[in-house]
């Protein structure tokens, strides 16, 4: 779909320059000479490249929206990982630096969402929140428990987290995959 530039917000995918981009900001300027544009600062979805540039109004950029895909995690294999499609049960398979350092989170059977352009993986979502077990954690300094404080703990993952002073080696805990922080015990 072809928009005009000065119809570019923040937020918006755009293919420019044969890349693709997405708007990280957007001012309209109006100088006291020549035409209105918009001055848009643009990332590279790809390559992590910043760029500013001019879009007037009688410029047009090809808008791009993204399809959601929903796939599975099914397994590790050396740095890969290889995700199931959910519809049509076809495997990819990801390098394990695309999705980062959260990649630590991922569970055999966990349910994830791809961004797709066309046939290319460009961007995913896990569970904002998984349940993980304890396997060691630090034990509480007495005196200690009078200001909210944490103490670091290990994950089942290899993770470390801080964590409330009462919780302990063994138990299951619900954690936020974005922040990596502690959300409370799991039931």
């Amino acid at each position: 779909m072809k928009i005009n530039g000065n119809e570019i917000r923040p937020g918006m995918m755009i293919e420019h320059d044969g890349g693709l981009w997405i708007a990280v900001k957007a001012m309209a300027v109006k100088p006291g000479k020549g035409p209105a544009y918009n001055q848009v600062e643009l990332k590279n979805i790809i390559d992590g490249r910043k760029l500013n540039n001019r879009f007037g109004s009688d410029e047009r950029v090809e808008r791009i929206r993204l399809e959601q895909k929903d796939f599975q995690f099914l397994y590790r294999q050396d740095d890969m990982l290889v995700f199931m499609d959910s519809d049509n049960y076809e495997q990819i398979e990801l390098p394990e630096e695309f999705v980062g350092e959260r990649a630590a989170f991922l569970q055999d059977g966990m349910k994830v969402t791809l961004d797709m352009h066309g046939e290319r993986p460009i961007g995913i979502k896990l569970p904002d929140q998984v349940v993980l077990k304890i396997v060691e954690a630090d034990a509480v300094v007495k005196g200690q428990t009078a200001a909210s404080s944490y103490k670091p703990a290990k994950l089942e993952n290899g993770l470390r987290i801080l964590v409330p002073p009462f919780v302990s080696a063994g138990e299951k805990i619900v954690v936020n995959t974005n922040e990596i922080t502690y959300v409370r015990r799991a039931e």
